[in-house]
């Protein structure tokens, strides 16, 4: 009969993984997370997160220059994603294991689906492009041309913790969004850790802070974020007479 590893066991390697990735520290703070290898309690956490009024307003002053700046220059951030997606898979593997009971296997996958839709988003950054059109004026031609919305809010779950961030925030950045994510409270640790590796990113990029942010809690926190109608709504391209915040759940 095989036993289950024991809660010292399971906690060594999240703090170890979470370390690696640049992550808070697990504690006695808030933001408890439990495993589902053995039910026991892996510690709670408390830094490194926002509320949903102090990320919108820094998302939305993230925004006013991130949304000039060019496509592949917004890709250098992905790239470097990539890059540490690559370093540290094993690392965020183990803590999606821990957290969401995903096989090896399983979870080694689900990172990787992060590294592929890092590596399709560099490319896409130099191919946005916008139809061109014959015009009734002699000499000219009509051209299209694509504007960032917005901050863009990101809610996902915990049976993907850190897939459906990276597939919205890998996209939204090159396009020039912000990126404001609510995760699964039962996912806090992987979640942080994900988070922590984009503003490493980001700073060897040299791009500006606040692009993505996180925010953890219930389901009342993502209820906030949905209902948020906060400064963000100022840079929002929307037309509808209430403007909100532009949001991609999973």
């Amino acid at each position: 009969m095989t036993s289950l590893p024991s809660s010292e066991f399971l906690v060594g390697h999240a703090q170890a993984a979470l370390a690696a990735c640049g992550a808070p520290a697990l504690g006695t703070g808030g933001h408890p997370t439990r495993s589902p290898i053995n039910g026991a309690s892996l510690g709670g956490i408390s830094g490194g997160t926002a509320t949903v009024g102090e990320a919108v307003e820094r998302a939305t002053a993230a925004f006013a220059g991130w949304r000039t700046t060019p496509a592949p220059r917004r890709a250098e951030v992905i790239r470097h994603l990539a890059a540490l997606l690559r370093e540290h898979l094993g690392d965020l593997a183990t803590l999606v294991t821990l957290e969401a009971g995903k096989i090896r296997s399983e979870a080694l996958g689900e990172v990787q689906e992060m590294i592929d839709i890092c590596d399709f988003a560099v490319g896409l950054s130099r191919t946005m492009g916008g139809s061109t059109m014959s015009s009734e004026r002699p000499g000219h031609r009509l051209m299209e041309t694509w504007h960032p919305l917005g901050p863009v809010g990101v809610i996902s779950a915990f049976n993907f913790p850190v897939a459906v961030w990276s597939w919205n925030t890998a996209l939204a950045i090159i396009c020039g969004d912000p990126v404001i994510w609510k995760p699964s409270d039962l996912t806090p640790l992987s979640s942080l850790a994900a988070h922590s590796l984009f503003v490493r990113a980001a700073e060897r990029a040299g791009a500006p802070a606040d692009l993505s942010q996180i925010v953890l809690g219930d389901g009342s926190v993502g209820a906030e974020l949905v209902a948020s109608t906060g400064r963000a709504a100022e840079c929002c391209a929307a037309r509808s007479g209430q403007q909100h915040l532009h949001h991609r759940c999973a």
